[in-house]
């Protein structure tokens, strides 16, 4: 239990009102490969109390391993639920969707979190007051996206110990065993990599490969059709879906630097924004792989004029790798994986 006093508790009824005006401040954004890596200097995870830094440079002080963890980051909830770790509660998004069940939670591991009992904080902006109310002893917060509570720093290190994840500039297993040494799970992180790495070498050996080399992107069509109102976000060698195919045996195609837009997108280390009018110069594998996409996507894709000549759309090899397939944990590559040991097996 946290041992907050009287007049603390009643000081953060004043910073919840006060919250919804800092809560702008926490909007979408991409990684940031300046923080410190709290796995490289964080004691070892059966060692307490512990000290290192986390993403955002700030210096953390464990007395004693975390019993009741608030993630106030969707994204991060499952992979503190692949290792075991103690999440009681976690902010939500939005419910009811194609992603995610009726509390928020993603649909990829939302059957865990049912199972644990976690509760759902609230769905969106974060609520400092449902935060208070769970007495956490660890609270983890995500640096950068659209479930980021990284504005609300101060207010959240005053309940707890508050801990920020750069998973921007990280691939997930990297991110599972960063949270694994930090709650003392990681030994439970190094066994879900290590299962997750088999299961993909033997899903290597056991599929015919799709035409090499393939691109693997992210299909945005604001046109019904396509057309010039479309656009991608193609995965780099550096971005987790990426490197799962790799692990796969694909080998990735080269994206040529005269396609790549020159907005802030591009210049993230995971992902090349490509307009609507370099479409066809940019995507030259001869197999595509669409993620955060569906069958749906895929009719859209190769309906869209501006592909139409591409490889893999005159080779009819353009493959969805499942909506919950944007942003990966062990849950959501797990199911990649699946999809592609299902459409490539022998």
């Amino acid at each position: 239990m946290n041992p907050l006093t009287l007049n603390k508790r009643r000081s953060f009824a004043a910073i919840a009102i006060a919250a919804s005006a800092v809560i702008g401040l926490a909007g979408c954004g991409g990684g940031d490969t300046s923080g410190d890596d709290s796995s490289e200097s964080a004691a070892e995870s059966g060692q307490w109390p512990k000290s290192f830094t986390d993403d955002d440079g700030n210096e953390i002080e464990l007395e004693k391993q975390p019993e009741n963890i608030v993630s106030t980051a969707v994204t991060l909830t499952g992979s503190l639920l692949a290792i075991d770790a103690p999440v009681t509660a976690s902010g939500a998004t939005a419910p009811n969707s194609p992603v995610a069940d009726d509390q928020g939670f993603f649909t990829q591991w939302s059957d865990v979190a049912m199972e644990k009992d976690v509760k759902e904080l609230y769905q969106g902006d974060p609520n400092v007051e449902n935060i208070l109310a769970e007495e956490p002893d660890l609270i983890v917060v995500s640096k950068t996206g659209a479930d980021s509570a990284n504005a609300m720093y101060d207010q959240l290190s005053d309940i707890a110990p508050t801990v920020v994840i750069d998973y921007g500039n990280k691939d997930w297993q990297e991110v599972t065993t960063q949270l694994g040494e930090i709650t003392g799970h990681a030994d439970e992180a190094k066994k879900v990599n290590e299962e997750f790495d088999q299961r993909a070498e033997e899903i290597k050996g056991s599929i015919d490969a799709p035409e090499q080399p393939v691109t693997g992107l992210v299909y945005n069509s604001e046109a019904k059709g396509g057309g010039s109102g479309s656009s991608a976000n193609v995965w780099t060698p550096d971005s987790a879906q990426a490197k799962l195919l790799e692990e796969v045996g694909f080998e990735l195609a080269e994206v040529p630097e005269n396609a790549i837009s020159q907005g802030d997108m591009g210049k993230r280390s995971d992902i090349y924004e490509v307009t609507g009018e370099n479409l066809s110069k940019a995507i030259t594998g001869k197999s595509v792989f669409l993620f955060n996409a569906n069958e749906k996507t895929v009719e859209g894709y190769k309906k869209d004029s501006l592909l139409k000549s591409t490889p893999a759309v005159e080779n009819d090899a353009v493959y969805a790798m499942g909506l919950d397939s944007f942003r990966l944990d062990y849950y959501s590559a797990s199911n990649v994986l699946d999809k592609i040991e299902k459409e490539f097996s022998k």
